[in-house]
Formats: C-alpha cells, sequence, structure tokens
C-alpha cells in the first residue's frame, strides 16, 4: 500500500480498490484531493446510518445509504460521510457491499465501476497464466508494454496458426512443441500435425473360448 502515497490524485478521477486494500487514511487523501474511491466493505467494518435513500430493488440494488464511520480511530482516519450501497448479483446470487465518497453517480453505477475493476483483475490473471511472463527484463513503463505487447503477438501468432491448421492441440501445447523445436528444418505444418494426438486402432482379436459345444 506505500506506493498510495507517491500517487499524484487527480481531481474527479476514479480509483477502486479489492476490499484487501481498505485503508480509510488513504482514502481520505483521495477525497481530500478531489478523487472518488469505490471499493468492497469488510464484514467486520463499523458503521452508522444516516439517512436511506430510495432504490428500486428489482435492479439489484437493496440499499443506498449516507453512513459515517462506526469506531472512534476510524472516524480519526476518516471524519467525513460516506455512502454504502448494497448490490445483489443474480448471476452468482450473492450480496455485495460497496463504500464510496461519491454521490451522484446511480447506484448501478458504482456497482458496474467495481465490476469493471474484476474484470481488469481477470484479464492482467489471464496474461500470467497463458503468456508466460515470469519476470520482466525492464521496469520502465516503455519495458513493461514492450514485453507484454510482444508476449501477445506471440500468443496471438500461435492462435492464428491453430485456427488455420485446425490443429486439436491446444496453444499451451503448440508452444511448448515450437519452444523445443527451434532449430528443426521442419515445416511447421509437419511440425505441428506430427505431435497430434492420433487414436490408436488395435483390431479385435479372436477370444479362444474355454468351452465348446
Amino acid at each position: 500500500m506505500l506506493f498510495l502515497d507517491l500517487v499524484a490524485y487527480e481531481v474527479g478521477a476514479y480509483y477502486v480498490f479489492d476490499r484487501g486494500y481498505l485503508d480509510f487514511g488513504r482514502f481520505y487523501a483521495i477525497h481530500q484531493a478531489g478523487g472518488f474511491f469505490v471499493t468492497r466493505a469488510k464484514v467486520t467494518w463499523s458503521f452508522r446510518r444516516l439517512y436511506s435513500r430510495p432504490v428500486d430493488k428489482t435492479t439489484g440494488i437493496q440499499c443506498d445509504q449516507v453512513v459515517v464511520q462506526g469506531r472512534h480511530h476510524h472516524i480519526k482516519n476518516y471524519p467525513d460521510k460516506m455512502r454504502r450501497i448494497k448490490y445483489y448479483d443474480v448471476v452468482s446470487q450473492r450480496y455485495y457491499v460497496f463504500i464510496t465518497n461519491n454521490f451522484i453517480l446511480p447506484a448501478a453505477t458504482i456497482a458496474v465501476l467495481y465490476k469493471h475493476r474484476w474484470q481488469i483483475e481477470l484479464f492482467f490473471k489471464w496474461l500470467k497464466q497463458h503468456l508466460g511472463i515470469e519476470s520482466l527484463w525492464g521496469r520502465s513503463m516503455n519495458a513493461v508494454k514492450t514485453q507484454i505487447c510482444i508476449a501477445l503477438s506471440s500468443y496471438l501468432l500461435v492462435a492464428i496458426l491453430k485456427r488455420r491448421l485446425h490443429s486439436t492441440l491446444s496453444i499451451y501445447e503448440i508452444l511448448q512443441i515450437l519452444s523445443v523445436s527451434l532449430f528443426d528444418k521442419i515445416s511447421i505444418n509437419e511440425l505441428i500435425s506430427k505431435h497430434e494426438p492420433t487414436a490408436v486402432q488395435t483390431p479385435m482379436q479372436k477370444q479362444a473360448q474355454l468351452l465348446e459345444f
């Protein structure tokens, strides 16, 4: 969380956090800078409701409340009002509770903002699982972007190759074959088809009968 102290918060920008990053002192710094934060509340979070806004529960929004901190040491970190939104997701059949300092956007939009944060997290999880980036060769922004672009380009080329050859191998399997066949003087078509799994067909052998009648 220390890197958040180095961020220059922008006026009107939205900063979306997982509940693992719950830190009201830093959220208040975003609030004072004119930015907006959106996060999920922990089950143990203590608050005091001031009043509730009207909601349409058919949209998934169960409640839209204006609250303040319920514990003294939390009030010291964030002394201002906040907005608490409870949302029911019909897909996952789960309830989510969001906290934000934005009182203008519709409650459903706050839920969508958090959903987009999750999509970004899934994207980076996909990058780690499929592109095989175990370590970064450089630390600058240009170096990181370059490495990710190269890895993405390689992945897409193999995906195109798999589609054109109608290969039954997975992209991961093709990448493994290519990694150990870099110096083979053989066409990619032959190289991939040579490793295609084939069903072994064995002729039915006539079984001997124990007893003959």
